[in-house]
């Protein structure tokens, strides 16, 4: 079994070259079009990547990140350990912790991962933080965004896109127009979820994930657990509850898949002693 420890100092979270990456990605959708046709088919590792930025982006645009520069190297730390232990280790991936009271977490394509304030504060211990992280890696590794957006956008878009391509308007403001078009329609799977054969995927993957990176694979049952004692109704469930399939439903389909088959992992860390010392320094 892997033992669980901190990404290498090469890894070092810097709060403001993150932030800073963000706002230029935000400033500049503009992808070629002839790269963008590509969705109907394959997109590229740096296809990927940009895209995610932009939907990232959007995301910071709603809530920043936490400014706590000591939390965010911490999750970045743990979220680069269990993504090194994924098929996608190469991409350069970025972790976050942003300030909303809301319990929740997101990914986007090319290894942008975002969890809120609100859920982090639920967590007890650092598996249960990797649990989440493992959870959301997978939704990158298995490119399940991009497969909700190749799902999702309609035939006319991409006969459009050809069009703009073709034509002599491309660049400039028609560019930005199709581009927008595009990030518009991946923020909107943040407010209507994912299918639920991928978050039930991601579940099951990213026990599995986490026990690679020698955490206890049964934390992650634990978060769900937690969140299925809050009040559904509670103010803060609101997202989650809309994008994501009932935690009971997930916790069975769990039980079954694994039964038994990942006990041998249970005895992985938890880290509780070093997640309580990060707590503390907030």
């Amino acid at each position: 079994m892997l033992i669980a420890c901190l990404a290498p100092s090469g890894h070092a979270f810097d709060l403001n070259q993150f932030t800073r990456q963000i706002k230029e990605a935000s400033k500049d959708l503009g992808l070629d079009l002839d790269k963008i046709e590509l969705m109907r088919d394959e997109v590229s590792t740096e296809e990927e990547i940009e895209i995610g930025s932009n939907l990232t982006a959007g995301l910071l645009g709603a809530a920043a990140l936490v400014d706590d520069k000591e939390l965010q190297r911490y999750v970045n730390d743990v979220g680069f350990w269990v993504a090194a232990q994924s098929q996608r280790a190469d991409l350069p991936w970025r972790f976050g912790v942003i300030d909303s009271p809301g319990v929740n977490a997101f990914a986007a394509p090319g290894g942008y991962v975002v969890l809120t304030l609100g859920l982090y504060q639920l967590l007890e211990n650092e598996a249960q933080l990797a649990g989440v992280l493992a959870h959301e890696i997978t939704h990158v590794v298995r490119k399940h965004h991009l497969k909700a957006l190749q799902e999702s956008m309609q035939t006319e878009f991409w006969t459009d896109l050809a069009v703009y391509a073709a034509g002599d308007a491309v660049g400039g403001k028609t560019e930005r127009k199709v581009m927008q078009k595009l990030v518009d329609s991946g923020l909107q799977l943040y407010t209507t979820g994912l299918d639920r054969r991928f978050e039930f995927d991601a579940d099951l993957r990213g026990v599995v994930l986490m026990a690679r990176a020698g955490y206890d694979p049964y934390a992650f049952l634990d978060v769900l657990t937690t969140i299925d004692s809050i009040n559904p109704q509670s103010a803060e469930l609101t997202v989650f509850m809309n994008t994501h399939p009932p935690t009971t439903d997930r916790l069975d389909t769990l039980a079954t898949k694994m039964d038994g088959k990942l006990d041998s992992y249970a005895a992985g860390v938890d880290n509780a002693g070093r997640f309580r010392e990060v707590a503390a320094t907030r």
